[in-house]
């Protein structure tokens, strides 16, 4: 790896911690160096606040400045005000490094591609273009950029992203002991379960099967996080689910019962939980898998008896359980 791929690396890990939170925006990273010393590594978090280069120039400028600034600084208009009224050049000797070509369009949150122009950085080092036309072209505004460092490594990251655009994205959740069982109660730690909770908060809508309602007789709320819970799709041959359980009890949220998965046809955001029998009926609708697994054996009988052949895209920890991304391959 040569510098630009370390810091690129560094933008990447970084945006992965928030891949699928950030929906119905892209998960993107970024860093900022200065003659080489790592200033800040951060990520954007949230669809309608900060931008990861903004967030990266913001916490930059605290460490150069030695400095707290007591802004929000998810706050994007605040923010971009606050570092376009900075000292000029302040960050002229400075390098930004972005998995996504910084956005030249202004929605929610002003552009980043004008911010990175008016602040006048030494280099801007980005992964990968943006797919979108008229979102795109934010590199043509800037000097000095570079243009395709770890880009496969960025379009993987950016994949959830492109699919939603046409059809619904299918990840599927699973956690499971080490040798692959997955009865016996809750397995994964507090901080996976919050991170599913994490993901329930901003799906569109959490695919569960009959069978799963029928014999678990799930809440699928979204407590850990203490958020708005999400809206259910339970796919089943016939209806002839208990209405008296704790999952048909939750405020504020939709509960269809179908026999057709084609919605899933729509663009979205479709988290699947669910055991053997959903893995095998979402086989070949089924985009990525999000494995969560926990440091420990167990006796159960209960697994995933089903064959499917996965890429690991990325490996992260949620304390003491490990977290796998994985794409669905040959489907």
């Amino acid at each position: 790896m040569n510098i630009d791929e370390i810091y690129m690396q560094l933008a990447l890990d970084k945006a992965w911690e928030y891949q699928g939170l950030t929906y119905p925006n892209p998960a993107v990273g970024a860093v900022v160096t200065f003659k080489g010393k790592i200033l800040s590594v951060e990520a954007h978090q949230k669809a309608g606040t900060s931008h990861a280069e903004v967030l990266a120039l913001l916490f930059a400028y605290e460490v150069m400045s030695n400095t707290q600034v007591s802004i929000d600084p998810y706050n994007a208009k605040e923010v971009h005000s606050f570092l376009l009224n900075l000292p000029q050049n302040i960050f002229s000797e400075c390098t930004i490094y972005v998995t996504l070509e910084p956005c030249s369009h202004e929605e929610k949150t002003p552009s980043c591609a004008s911010l990175l122009k008016q602040l006048n950085l030494m280099r801007t080092v980005i992964g990968t273009r943006d797919p979108i036309i008229g979102h795109d072209a934010g590199s043509q505004i800037l000097k000095n950029v570079t243009i395709g460092v770890l880009e496969e490594e960025c379009k993987t990251l950016l994949e959830p992203f492109i699919i939603w655009q046409k059809k619904a994205f299918v990840l599927f959740k699973l956690a499971q002991t080490s040798n692959g069982k997955i009865g016996g109660g809750y397995l994964s730690s507090k901080a996976s379960l919050k991170h599913v909770h994490q993901l329930r908060e901003v799906c569109d809508s959490l695919l569960i099967g009959g069978n799963t309602v029928r014999v678990d007789r799930p809440t699928l709320d979204c407590r850990f996080t203490e958020g708005k819970a999400p809206n259910i799709v339970i796919y089943s041959k016939s209806d002839d689910l208990d209405r008296t359980i704790p999952l048909f009890s939750v405020k504020n949220r939709e509960i269809k019962v179908s026999n057709s998965l084609d919605f899933l046809d729509e663009p979205s955001f479709v988290l699947v939980e669910g055991g053997e029998g959903m893995l095998n009926a979402l086989k070949e609708k089924i985009d990525w898998l999000l494995i969560y697994q926990t440091p420990k054996l167990s006796s159960n009988n209960l697994t995933y008896n089903t064959t499917m052949n996965l890429e690991f895209l990325h490996q992260g920890k949620k304390d003491v359980d490990l977290m796998i991304w994985s794409r669905h391959i040959g489907h």
